[in-house]
């Protein structure tokens, strides 16, 4: 069975992890209502590949809400449609032991790449493999800042 054709860019983004993290940025970044570009999201990611966002409710309990790539693709497109949506690495970390390494992305959220307004800011864990030549995410878990809670890991 013949591999669907991928832009050429795809596999400059698993080449190296940093990379990478501007492509995961750039798959979910775009103005209201634009499409996402979730095959070259789905390309960054073993087809297993998880998605956790810490959730604080109301009442100050938690909860990891778990997504597959198509749950986590169901869970945002409702508010990418609604919203313009900049997700900007704007520091990260990586730590590397052979073909296993994990990256450490602080982030700033805004309505446009330019915007001086932060929506939000806060840390992805990427967890990543090397296999196959390239670099595959395997699950990324995220947390925001807010009151009480600042990313103060460097």
């Amino acid at each position: 069975m013949n591999e669907p054709a991928v832009d050429p860019q795809w596999h400059e983004d698993v080449r190296e992890i940093p990379s990478l993290i501007r492509a995961i940025y750039a798959c979910i970044s775009g103005p209201a209502g634009a499409p996402r570009d979730w095959a070259r999201f789905r390309f960054l990611h073993r087809p297993e590949a998880l998605s956790l966002r810490t959730v604080v409710r109301p009442d100050g309990s938690t909860f990891a809400h778990v997504f597959t790539q198509d749950e986590y693709i169901a869970d945002v497109a409702p508010f990418f449609a609604a919203n313009d949506f900049y997700e900007i690495d704007i520091a990260h970390r990586i730590e590397r032991f052979g073909q296993v390494a994990h990256a450490w992305s602080l982030y700033e959220a805004r309505t446009s790449p330019e915007s001086p307004v932060v929506i939000k800011r806060g840390a992805n864990s990427i967890q990543l493999c090397h296999e196959q030549g390239r670099w595959w995410v395997v699950s990324t878990i995220w947390d925001n800042e807010r009151e009480g809670v600042r990313f103060d890991l460097w």
